[in-house]
């Protein structure tokens, strides 16, 4: 099976920045590659007819719920999943495990397919307790052959630091004799590390942040994936 490499591009480019990266991006054959824009940008992202998922989204239909965007919503814009459940979205915006299976599973009855986000802390892993928090944010996730799972330790996002090639093929292997699904990873992933993140048996791809936002820098990612699908 090809690899599934997701761009998280988080709050950056607007849809002028979207188009410009569209322009400049070149994905081989060969690897499954799904683009994660701004709310904003989903729309100019979506003409560009490559397949985009929306970085949150809410699970009521609709409602008093200022700044959330129903799956439904999405749908009708073209957009063909979502994340949720991204550690960003647990340490900043109160997110939890019962609100990420409620937005898991509104987004997966709406037709979208879904990237949740699971991964312990520093602190969590410091204390041992890695494969607890694991199997909790594990046990709340549907059941669903279009949901997919990505593991992200939270001290690597964004940090420049990586789990190890074997810290992540643990985990991985862990959460697949959990739920039966692909599993990304995700924490620093760039075109330096991708090889041998990407070739560890229970690594199905990544979720890719920094790397993501330049057009050159994910082409090459992706062109790795690709040589190991």
């Amino acid at each position: 099976m090809a690899k599934l490499i997701a761009g998280n591009w988080k709050m950056f480019k607007g849809p002028t920045e979207t188009l410009a990266f569209f322009d400049a991006f070149e994905s081989p054959e060969n690897v499954e590659v799904v683009i994660c824009p701004p709310f904003v940008s989903l729309e100019a992202a979506v003409a560009e007819e490559w397949p985009v998922f929306a970085q949150n989204v809410h699970w009521a239909e609709e409602g008093a719920f200022t700044g959330e965007i129903s799956a439904r919503m999405l749908v009708e814009l073209g957009v063909q999943g979502s994340l949720v459940g991204h550690s960003e979205r647990r340490l900043y915006f109160g997110e939890t495990d019962e609100t990420v299976r409620q937005r898991a599973e509104a987004a997966l009855g709406a037709g979208l397919g879904v990237i949740a986000c699971v991964g312990e802390t520093e602190a969590e892993r410091e204390a041992g307790e890695t494969e607890a928090v694991l199997r909790r944010q594990v046990a709340v996730l549907p059941r669903h052959e279009a949901l997919v799972i990505a593991y992200e330790p939270v001290w690597a996002i964004g940090t420049g630091r990586t789990a190890t090639p074997e810290l992540a093929q643990e985990a991985h292997a862990l959460i697949k004799s959990l739920h039966e699904t692909r599993v990304l990873y995700g924490g620093s992933v760039k075109p330096e590390n991708a090889a041998e993140l990407l070739s560890q048996p229970a690594v199905d791809g990544a979720l890719v942040g920094g790397a993501s936002l330049d057009a050159a820098s994910f082409s090459s990612l992706c062109r790795i994936a690709a040589s190991l699908s």
